[in-house]
C-alpha cells in the first residue's frame, strides 16, 4: 500500500447479529461524508448479502474468475503459475461493480462444501491488490473467526466487532479479538452492540476490555428493510442503525 495508507475497515462477528446491515451502513456514511474519496465495499461473506443491502446486482464474483483461470490449466493449458496469477490479478477488476459514490466486489461462494482455504487465500490477494487503488475499503467478513485465523485480514486498519446481547455473540467477539491480537496488524478495534432488546441489557453484557463504539437498539425499520431486501441508502436518517453506525465511525475517527 502507498504512503496515504488506505483505511481498511473489517466487520466481524457471529452470524445473525446484523454484520451485513452495519457494513452497508458504513459504506453509506463514507460515501456521504467523503464524496471525493474512492471507496470499495468487499462482500467476503459466503452468505453474499452485502450486495442486496447496497441495492446491487452481481453477475461476476472473484471466485468465478478463480475457477475460470483454474479451468484453463485443467484443460491442458501449459501457462506458468506466474502467468495465471497475472491474469487473475488483471481480471479481478472485471468483477468490480461501479456505483455512484463507491465500487463493489463480491468474493462469491465456493460450490463445494467444507473448506474455504483456496478462496480465503485468494481473498487475501484481492484485498492487497485492490486496496492500493482506494482510500477506504469496507469488508463484510464471514461469520466467526475463520478469515481472521487464516490471516486473510492481516492488514486491516480498523476492526469492528459486531455482537447482539447474547452470550454466544459476546464470546465470539472476544475470541476474534484474542486471535486478531496475534495475527492482525490492526490500528483500532471496537465493538458495536447491535439489536439490543432493551436499554438495560448492556449492563449485563460481558465484552471484556474491548471499547464499545455504539449500542444500537432493535430497529423495526431495518428489520423491515432486511425482509424486503431493500437498500440501506433509503433508511431514514433517524433510524437506530444509521445513528449508531455514525457514532461508531466518529469514535474511531473515521468521520
Amino acid at each position: 500500500m502507498d504512503v496515504k495508507k488506505t483505511k481498511i475497515l473489517a466487520v466481524a462477528g457471529k452470524g445473525g447479529v446484523g454484520k451485513t446491515s452495519i457494513a452497508a451502513t458504513i459504506v453509506r456514511h463514507l460515501t456521504e461524508c467523503y464524496p471525493d474519496k474512492k471507496i470499495l465495499a468487499i462482500d467476503a461473506d459466503p452468505a453474499v448479502g452485502l450486495s442486496t443491502a447496497l441495492g446491487l446486482e452481481v453477475t461476476t464474483t472473484v471466485d468465478d474468475i478463480r475457477k475460470e483461470v483454474v479451468m484453463t490449466v485443467e484443460d491442458g493449458d501449459t501457462r506458468s503459475a506466474m502467468e495465471l496469477l497475472g491474469e487473475a490479478r488483471y481480471r479481478i477488476f472485471d468483477a468490480l461493480v461501479e456505483q455512484d459514490g463507491f465500487s463493489f466486489i463480491a468474493i462469491g461462494r465456493p460450490e463445494a462444501a467444507g473448506c474455504y482455504c483456496k478462496i480465503n487465500t485468494y481473498l487475501k490477494e484481492v484485498i492487497s491488490i485492490l486496496s492500493e487503488n482506494f482510500d477506504y475499503v469496507v469488508i463484510d467478513g464471514e461469520a466467526g473467526i475463520e478469515q481472521i485465523n487464516r490471516r486473510v485480514m492481516e492488514k486491516v486498519t480498523h476492526l469492528l466487532l459486531i455482537t447482539d446481547s447474547s452470550r454466544k455473540g459476546t464470546q465470539v467477539i472476544k475470541t476474534i479479538k484474542k486471535v486478531a491480537d496475534e495475527l492482525v496488524m490492526y490500528d483500532k478495534i471496537g465493538v458495536i452492540a447491535n439489536r439490543l432488546p432493551a436499554e438495560n441489557v448492556k449492563d449485563f453484557m460481558d465484552i471484556g476490555d474491548i471499547p464499545v463504539l455504539a449500542y444500537i437498539p432493535s430497529d423495526a425499520s431495518l428489520a423491515e428493510f432486511d425482509l424486503k431486501g431493500e437498500n440501506v441508502f433509503y433508511l431514514p436518517e433517524n433510524s437506530s442503525v444509521v445513528k449508531g453506525v455514525k457514532q461508531a465511525l466518529q469514535k474511531m475517527q473515521i468521520m
